[in-house]
């Protein structure tokens, strides 16, 4: 049975709702949670379908100071700091087999003296990687279609998505898409949708030169590189997503693509999160252990309030699992 260790997140947020709320139903896997337990019985007084704390393991890490719901500043940016550093400690040390990542702030980890773009940041430091991905997984109600989205850039302003985006940048994360294709999925030979990076892909030069100077000089070297894929593109960044938008609201029937390469952050998660807000999951690719977390934040707004949509935390968690079995398969036929 997989061993997954649950990181609370911000403590002032959505976290301890949505962990209870999602873990009602789950039962086939073995599950630690790391945060504050004073929290979570207090989150559970107040929701009338949640999984009661007290028949929960919880790893209790005392918060440096009092909690406010709805208020992220360096307190809860600490604790929730404190209850990741411990999560990724133990999972290295062998005791799980994947970490699920409730939501923080960045604002009140930075003002803790914590200054990362992110959480996986802070998993591939402490994992000692510098070869990792964000990649966005979500399953269509409608139709029980698939999408897959990586990010080639993640957490950066707008203005330094040129600069940082190189040819080595996108060999490593399209390495990394198919990668995580072939052995999280099963897939062997995918499809991939790369997007341009300009719109209409620049347009011969017209609307950006970036396509013309080196991204399509890129891609047809990755043909080559990488002959078991079949990489398409340089798409329009706004056309590409009418087939996934067309699977995932209509017809599994439609020629969608195995896995799409999003250039920076709000190409892809924009359509991610109008398809699949409430459902899409991030899972961190190229860490030695498996990552996952909801595609949402911690909503300060309505933290306490009992009201906070778990589906996502739930997908993230179902789908934590689903790796982990497909992972200890894998090395079982390795073994035989």
């Amino acid at each position: 049975m997989p061993r997954l260790v649950i990181s609370m997140g911000d403590p002032a947020g959505i976290g301890a709702e949505v962990i209870l709320k999602a873990l009602v139903d789950v039962s086939e896997a073995e599950i630690t949670i790391v945060g504050n337990r004073n929290i979570f019985l207090e989150t559970y007084d107040r929701l009338d379908s949640a999984a009661n704390p007290e028949t929960l393991n919880i790893l209790h890490v005392e918060t440096p100071g009092s909690i406010t719901f709805g208020v992220g500043d360096a307190t809860s940016g600490e604790a929730g700091f404190r209850y990741l550093e411990t999560a990724i400690d133990l999972t290295l040390s062998g005791e799980f087999d994947a970490i699920v990542t409730a939501p923080i702030a960045k604002s009140a980890w930075a003002s803790a003296g914590h200054i990362y773009p992110g959480q996986t940041e802070l998993l591939a430091e402490k994992a000692g990687v510098d070869r990792f991905g964000m990649m966005f997984v979500a399953r269509s109600p409608h139709t029980n279609w698939e999408l897959r989205a990586l990010l080639a850039t993640t957490h950066i302003p707008l203005r330094q998505v040129s600069e940082k985006l190189t040819p080595e940048v996108l060999t490593l994360k399209l390495d990394l898409l198919i990668e995580s294709l072939q052995q999280s999925f099963g897939i062997s030979q995918p499809r991939i949708a790369i997007a341009g990076l300009n719109p209409h892909s620049g347009e011969q030069g017209q609307l950006g030169r970036e396509e013309l100077d080196w991204i399509e000089d890129w891609l047809e070297a990755m043909r080559q590189r990488f002959p078991q894929a079949k990489l398409e593109g340089l798409l329009p960044p706004d056309t590409m997503w009418v087939k996934p938008g067309q699977a995932w609201f209509g017809s599994a029937q439609v020629n969608a693509h195995d896995g799409y390469l999003a250039l920076y952050h709000d190409q892809g998660l924009i359509p991610v999160k109008l398809m699949a807000f409430d459902r899409a999951v991030n899972t961190s690719i190229g860490l030695p252990f498996i990552r996952t977390s909801p595609d949402h934040g911690t909503a300060f707004d309505i933290a306490g309030k009992g009201i906070a949509d778990a589906t996502s935390m739930r997908e993230a968690i179902e789908f934590a699992i689903r790796l982990a079995k497909c992972k200890a398969l894998s090395q079982l036929m390795k073994a035989i």
